[in-house]
């Protein structure tokens, strides 16, 4: 027989505060930083971007805050389903969201999946890959050939993910995306707000047509129970 006790376990609040910095053998993030710019983060924002997730998983749950969409910025997203729809689908603020973070084998990068709940139907679930790759050593893989760049960097004590690039590749063949064709700026950060809660931020800019996406999200991390046979 096979006991489970339930589906997630109490927030990791209480482990062990030195796994920050890269331990778990994994400097993949803190690398592409200066240390000091990586040491102005808290201790928990360098824990979860420090531990390596062989075998496991980083499970975040939570809900959506907010979320703004243009009329251009929903033509983007419903566009974008074609490659798995990357972008918000709804600006209905309220409804729940599940992060998952796994080890990707073939790069060596990590699988994020998040699923946005939604007033019907089923809920959205975009894949993507972060790929410790390109011209800035980072890069997010959201499907058929489309790649973003990535630089990181620090600001008030909140971890910033920013475009620097979309790519486009066909077998061998690789191109950069012309600025006229790009959605703009997009950026993505990771703030503290409470003890282990966190506040994800994703903002698409235009240049021209200004604000296309603006969603927040508060999260808390979760670990999966451990399942007892006897």
């Amino acid at each position: 027989m096979m006991s489970i006790t339930g589906s997630f376990c109490a927030p990791p609040a209480a482990q062990d505060q030195t796994s920050e910095a890269g331990h778990h053998g994994d400097r993949r993030f803190s690398d592409l930083l200066k240390r000091a710019e990586w040491m102005q983060l808290p201790a928990d924002v360098r824990r979860r971007f420090s531990k390596r997730l062989e075998g496991g998983a980083a499970i975040y749950t939570g809900h959506v805050s907010l979320c703004r969409i243009s009329r251009v910025g929903w033509l983007l997203a419903q566009t974008l389903r074609v490659i798995g729809a990357p972008l918000p689908l709804s600006n209905v603020a309220g409804m729940p969201t599940v992060v998952s973070v796994t080890e990707e084998g073939a790069s060596g990068g990590q699988n994020w999946t998040r699923i946005y709940g939604r007033p019907s139907g089923f809920p959205q679930v975009i894949h993507s890959t972060k790929r410790f790759s390109g011209p800035t050593g980072l890069e997010e893989y959201v499907g058929a050939g489309i790649r973003m760049a990535l630089t990181l960097s620090v600001e008030k004590s909140a971890l910033f993910f920013n475009s620097a690039g979309y790519f486009i590749q066909f077998g061998r063949w690789n191109m950069r995306l012309p600025r006229w064709l790009e959605p703009g700026q997009t950026t993505v950060s990771h703030r503290e707000i409470a003890e282990g809660a966190f506040l994800f931020t994703l903002h698409v800019q235009h240049p021209w047509l200004g604000t296309l996406v603006h969603q927040e999200a508060v999260y808390r991390e979760v670990e999966p129970c451990s399942v007892t046979s006897y």
